[in-house]
């Protein structure tokens, strides 16, 4: 048996960081704006111990752009570094200062970086890095160390005047996008607009007062010019270093949270309410979840929820830490516990990162019952805007739908609204069936089923409203949870045969006159997807009704949700209503042309008559009409 130890060749290591280390090169600025920052956190913390001489003063980092020299300088006033530990953290890769100083301050500083390879992030665009460094420590000596991205470096003594470090990139060919102004901004802007110190990215024109439109006055009445207002130059400070998430709630009025939302989603419209979040144990986390007006454009909501690691953004990808539901939901989410990979970009699995979502599911879920429970009337005016969201939980989240179960609202079409418990005792009476089952009516399309409607309101009968996406999904998941419910379009069938009731009406046909009638309405159909059937129903209801069965349509309406083809058949049923004057006489003088007539006209009344049928049903009826 050998044993050893395998070899990592470093001329191979840099082209490894360059390419695939992180997953996208813009990175680089937040990986070593991050490492500034931890660089004042430190010395902070060593501050407060009575580790530092005197005042430390400020401790701003600044971003610096020289496009001519093709350079990017960021510089902290932070620890700096004497000669050994630039030996020590920059010549061995991935050995990370960080850790080591959480090791021994952990409850006293939030440090960001954890893995000693954020640095290395600057040969993604730079040919040459250098770096100029002093540390806070009385008597050091400053050091530059140069790289050109290969395994050899330079190290030597020069003179610093401040404590701090300077990071200055060479940048080459492959990054000259980043020397342009607008394009920091936008990385600034992106990665570092809430980090905990300041960060200056050059200066802007400050007024001091504003300029006269027009020439005044003066003492003798004459005009004098208008008067130029003044200006100066202050530095350009990117970032809110205390960001609303971070703030005590009790010190926070709702136009606080309005204006928070504006910084994240510019021009969107106000959000409906919002959850704070703010825990410390058994795991940290802080952020705020905003409730946005959501349409029936699912996709368009998602992808809102910033997740960021001690007030440094890492991704909008947060599929992994919050269940699928709460992903249409926007805002921040903010916790060093949840564990990142090397490049920060992707989340990995972790005990942390389940705990952290059953608590956000919970405090979502509690906020909506809060609320409905307080201010009903101002619950059920939000509802159009939440319901979509509510009952996505309610289908993808278990613990959400047990919560969901008090505060969920059905709306019949007359617009008034109703807990499940309220709805299941309104149509206990009425809509309760032979074999002891309670019937839900329903339509998704009120206007497209106001005749059905009518008829089922006329027969005391209540119908819902289902009309989102998301719908079909949800009743099925009613109908698991609900005992001894079922919910039906109302046009899926006649009332009789929706909601079965023990007295069974009888045909005034006789069985022959009822074979004659099936006969001639299956001579005036031609569509093999449709099926006759005779049903012995009031005169009140139509002579000919076009029925969906509720299985298929449910089918076909899933595979259209979850953007599948069709491949299920549209098949119908024809039911002919023996009990209806219209039909009493076809029996005794079959007319096949007015039986296709009351055939086109049930289909006409499910939208279904079309083309060329549809030119022709009309042009047929301007006929009679003369």
């Amino acid at each position: 048996m050998q044993r050893g130890s395998i070899s990592v060749s470093t001329e191979n290591i840099f082209p490894i960081i360059k390419k695939f280390l992180y997953s996208d090169q813009e990175i680089f600025l937040r990986e070593l704006v991050a490492n500034a920052i931890d660089a004042s956190t430190k010395l902070k913390t060593y501050a407060n111990k009575g580790e530092v001489e005197g005042e430390i003063g400020d401790t701003r980092i600044e971003i610096l752009l020289d496009k001519e020299a093709k350079t990017i300088t960021i510089r902290d006033k932070g620890i700096g570094m004497t000669s050994d530990e630039v030996q020590k953290y920059l010549n061995q890769v991935a050995f990370s200062s960080a850790q080591e100083f959480l090791e021994k301050y952990q409850s006293e500083a939030n440090i960001i970086g954890h893995f000693g390879l954020g640095f290395y992030s600057a040969f993604m665009v730079a040919d040459k890095v250098e770096v100029v460094t002093k540390s806070y420590k009385t008597g050091s000596q400053a050091v530059r160390w140069t790289c050109d991205g290969s395994p050899e470096y330079t190290l030597e003594e020069v003179e610093k005047e401040g404590r701090g470090t300077d990071i200055i990139l060479h940048v080459g060919a492959d990054g000259e996008d980043f020397l342009e102004k607008s394009k920091l901004d936008d990385l600034l802007n992106k990665y570092c607009k809430f980090l905990p110190t300041e960060i200056q990215f050059g200066t802007k024109t400050e007024y001091l007062d504003e300029a006269e439109d027009s020439a005044t006055e003066d003492e003798n009445g004459e005009d004098k010019p208008a008067k130029e207002p003044q200006s100066i130059e202050v530095p350009n400070i990117i970032n809110d270093t205390n960001p609303l998430w971070k703030r005590n709630p009790a010190e926070l009025t709702d136009q606080d949270y309005q204006d928070f939302y504006q910084k994240l989603h510019p021009y969107s419209q106000t959000p409906l309410f919002w959850v704070h979040l703010n825990i410390d144990y058994p795991f940290n986390l802080t952020g705020v979840l905003y409730f946005p007006k959501l349409g029936n454009q699912l996709e368009v909501q998602r992808n809102k929820i910033q997740l960021y690691c001690n007030q440094v953004f890492v991704t909008d990808e947060v599929k992994e830490i919050v269940p699928e539901f709460l992903t249409l939901l926007h805002g921040v989410i903010d916790s060093p516990d949840i564990p990142l990979n090397v490049s920060r970009s992707y989340l990995q699995s972790d005990r942390n990162v389940k705990r952290i979502s059953e608590y956000i599911t919970r405090k979502v879920a509690d906020k909506l019952g809060e609320m409905f429970k307080k201010e009903r009337d101002i619950f059920t005016s939000k509802w159009e805007s939440t319901n979509v969201f509510v009952k996505y939980g309610m289908v993808t989240d278990e613990k959400f739908a047990e919560k969901a179960m008090k505060f969920t609202l059905l709306e019949n079409t007359q617009n008034q609204y109703f807990t499940l418990e309220e709805y299941k005792e309104k149509i206990a009476t009425l809509q309760t069936d032979k074999d002891g089952k309670l019937i839900y009516l329903y339509s998704n399309d009120t206007e497209a089923h106001d005749g059905y409607i009518q008829v089922a309101r006329n027969n005391g009968y209540d119908v819902l409203k289902f009309d989102s996406l998301i719908d079909t999904h949800f009743i099925q998941h009613l109908e698991r949870k609900l005992d001894k419910v079922s919910f039906s379009r109302v046009d899926a069938d006649s009332l009789r045969n929706l909601i079965k009731k023990d007295d069974i009406a009888e045909s005034i046909l006789t069985a022959d006159q009822q074979k004659s009638v099936e006969t001639l309405f299956k001579d005036a159909i031609d569509d093999s997807k449709a099926t006759v059937s005779l049903q012995a129903l009031t005169s009140d209801d139509m002579p000919v009704m076009v029925t969906k069965p509720e299985f298929f349509r449910r089918m076909r309406e899933m595979q259209f949700a979850q953007g599948q083809s069709h491949n299920l058949s549209e098949f119908y049923h024809v039911v002919v209503n023996t009990n209806h004057p219209t039909i009493v006489k076809l029996a005794s003088e079959p007319n096949e042309a007015a039986s296709k007539h009351l055939y086109q006209l049930a289909l006409l009344h499910q939208g279904m008559l079309k083309g060329a049928e549809l030119t022709e049903f009309v042009k047929k009826s301007v006929d009679f009409i003369k």
